[in-house]
């Protein structure tokens, strides 16, 4: 956890003494989760325990659809998911402990092209994304089990335009700090749509591409899950944590 630094002087006899009070910070930063489609939001507990002892107020949740929650998984779409994701996004930052100007959000596949649109519609301060999804605007209000998986993949394979994608746009005007992670084998996000990714965040304050020898899209062996963890919390400690130590120091 990190402290509030105040100078102040020691009055003894005549003279005086210098001192420093550390004194707890008011407010956290903030840390979302957001899961990928068909999944939820369990596996982003364990990491989530985690970083909440950073010193970071931890929100994780199950968009509509998934774990049993709200409409049939069949009929959402990703206005429904995105919507959700605002309303979690609303939700935390309300937490009274939350530093509003300090908010992480992390994102993974689905998750991860919803909370790089997020950032177009609420104040994002770092954004992570591992294995971030890719969609054609067009069919925004269709239920995405219902978009053409053969035509996705065709689209993912190529470098897309910043200019000509949703997701992408907002990742181009995006000036806070990104974590993009990349699985070696993944055969649902191709190592394009990653570069998509990376050449739209033209304006970021910085950018940060890890890759996971060997591992596939859902992270299905225990070894590769424990790589992105320690990639996530390395990145989050050094971003998150690391900043409000400068800001302390520099005092």
């Amino acid at each position: 956890m990190t402290a509030r630094s105040e100078s102040i002087a020691i009055d003894i006899d005549d003279e005086q003494m210098s001192g420093t009070f550390l004194s707890p910070k008011s407010k956290v930063p903030g840390v979302l989760f957001v899961h990928g489609w068909g999944g939820s939001q369990e596996r982003d507990l364990e990491r989530a325990k985690g970083i909440a002892g950073l010193g970071c107020v931890c929100l994780t949740f199950d968009l509509r659809g998934h774990a049993g929650t709200g409409i049939p998984l069949s009929r959402v779409t990703r206005e429904d998911n995105l919507r959700d994701l605002l309303a979690a996004y609303d939700r935390l930052i309300a937490h009274p402990a939350i530093d509003t100007t300090a908010v992480a959000v992390v994102g993974t596949s689905y998750g991860g092209y919803l909370a790089a649109i997020l950032t177009s519609l609420r104040p994002v301060r770092w954004l992570a994304l591992r294995v971030p999804a890719l969609y054609r605007d067009q069919e925004w209000l269709k239920p995405k089990r219902d978009l053409d998986k053969a035509d996705l993949m065709d689209y993912r394979s190529t470098l897309v335009q910043a200019e000509t994608n949703r997701a992408l746009h907002a990742c181009s005007v995006f000036t806070g700090d990104v974590l993009i992670v990349e699985s070696e084998t993944d055969d649902h996000v191709p190592h394009a749509t990653i570069m998509s990714y990376r050449a739209a965040c033209r304006h970021t304050h910085s950018l940060t591409h890890r890759i996971i020898d060997g591992a596939d899209h859902s992270l299905s062996d225990p070894v590769s899950q424990q790589a992105y963890t320690s990639i996530l919390v390395d990145w989050i400690t050094e971003m998150v944590v690391g900043e409000r130590l400068s800001i302390i120091q520099s005092r």
